[in-house]
């Protein structure tokens, strides 16, 4: 990624007699335009190369995906890849690599997002192709059947076949909370995926991949106006739909802990997952919790690696943050964790691995956190946040989201005042009130028992 050009940048004063004023923060330029069909398109012009990226959100992921269909939001993201009737399989990608760009797809809890960067000579062709999409697919058996055996092989790989699984995601997920949408497991059940049919593919998409529900950001070296020209020739006749109301994720806090143990059969050492329920994005709480997780397990310099690897050693490893793996501070549209996964050593017990997470949590609950801690925890965050912003296809995701999600692309911008805000007040609140043993859910994952007799026949 490229290097922050003058986002950090530190002003001196030249003189004693001399006062030289700060710079201006930086401000991500946005440009928002709403078509009548309910689609809207964020463009953030950066004319430092003669490239772009762009990011198609739609809104629905994980949480709103149909009962009885786990999986079928990531399902979905596969088949938006099997080509139209225009522009069949394959079309899609030769358009975006043949120009030397690249394209991707993910699902998330909240979103699914349609990712890609090229040269700005790719612009006009993209847009096209993507509102091709939009309007149709290739609703067929042997498409659905296709991606159907995708998705089961990345379920193998991913969860089933890998030490620890996403035992951290779904599991513990499914453990601390009650409602459907936000305790499911999202990355999809077998039984699903093969119930799905052809015709819940297609009632899918024409509920939920209308441009109503849509979000295009576009970043990078393009001219606004062009732009919007060029979304409302492609995208202006695709109509608008009726999508299902959105039901109330909302859940409050848990009253007592909750606890579970597991097997696993491809673990070398135990792991342990720790979550405690977090506030709602919109909350004044949601944006130091962000801080407090990053203060706890963000890399390194993170209090429980510091503190219980390096220093007790009571952790092998730990890593975490709010709503990790696959959420953060800008991309949550709703519930989430804050989670701390670690391995710990064989001759440990959860129960006391547990414990000095929870002793680690409480110390800054009663005493707050050093300023000179803080101040490094939120620089970190910022220089994270910044450096991103620089990415053009990153830019464009992130906008896409906010404008999704609030309804103004632009209040991105306030984001890292409200994390340069952040008090030790603000994390001892925090800390006091959502990281309880009451709201906390956690999960042992061992290693299975060899049987009696039983010898590892590997190479000697």
């Amino acid at each position: 990624m490229r290097v922050c050009k003058g986002v950090l940048a530190i002003v001196a004063a030249g003189a004693a007699t001399q006062t030289v004023a700060a710079p201006p923060a930086w401000r991500i330029p946005t440009a928002v335009h709403k078509l009548a069909n309910g689609l809207t398109v964020v463009v953030s012009e950066d004319h430092s190369t003669p490239t772009f990226g762009i990011s198609v959100v739609y809104k629905v992921g994980f949480r709103l995906e149909p009962k009885g269909r786990t999986g079928f939001a990531h399902l979905f993201e596969h088949m938006m890849f099997e080509g139209t009737p225009d522009a069949p399989k394959g079309t899609f990608d030769r358009v975006i690599e043949g120009g030397g760009g690249d394209t991707n797809g993910s699902t998330h809890l909240d979103y699914t997002d349609y990712i890609a960067s090229a040269p700005v000579s790719a612009l006009a062709p993209l847009l096209w192709l993507e509102a091709d999409r939009m309007r149709t697919l290739d609703f067929s058996a042997a498409n659905l059947a296709n991606q159907r055996d995708v998705v089961k092989e990345e379920i193998r790989v991913n969860v089933k076949n890998r030490p620890y699984g996403l035992f951290f995601f779904t599991d513990l997920s499914a453990l601390a909370f009650d409602k459907w949408e936000n305790a499911h497991d999202g990355y999809g059940s077998f039984t699903d995926l093969d119930a799905a049919s052809v015709a819940e593919v297609e009632a899918f998409h024409a509920s939920y991949y209308a441009p109503n529900n849509a979000v295009i950001g576009i970043a990078g070296d393009i001219d606004t106006a062009e732009v919007f020209k060029l979304v409302e020739q492609d995208f202006a006749a695709i109509p608008s739909q009726r999508t299902p109301p959105r039901p109330d994720v909302a859940e409050a806090l848990n009253a007592k802990p909750r606890t579970l143990t597991q097997t696993d059969e491809f673990a070398k050492v135990p792991g342990v997952a720790v979550g405690w329920k977090m506030p709602e994005p919109a909350s004044r709480d949601f944006i130091p919790a962000a801080v407090l997780g990053e203060l706890l397990v963000g890399g390194y310099a993170s209090r429980l690696y510091q503190g219980l690897v390096k220093g007790k050693e009571v952790l092998l490893q730990v890593e975490g943050g709010v709503g990790w793996p696959l959420g953060n501070a800008l991309n949550l549209n709703g519930p989430s964790l804050l989670v701390v996964f670690g391995l710990y050593k064989p001759n440990a017990d959860a129960a006391t691995v547990i414990a000095a997470i929870q002793q680690a949590v409480e110390e800054v609950a009663k005493r707050g956190v050093p300023r000179a801690e803080l101040q490094r925890t939120k620089t970190k965050m910022l220089s994270s946040f910044y450096s991103q912003m620089e990415g053009l296809v990153e830019r464009a995701d992130a906008l896409a989201l906010r404008q999704a999600f609030t309804d103004d692309a632009a209040s991105i911008n306030a984001y890292p005042g409200r994390i340069a805000a952040v008090t030790s007040e603000d994390l001892e609140r925090v800390a006091a009130t959502y990281l309880t043993v009451a709201n906390r859910s956690s999960i042992d994952r061992r290693p299975v028992v060899p049987a009696a007799g039983h010898h590892d026949s590997g190479a000697r």
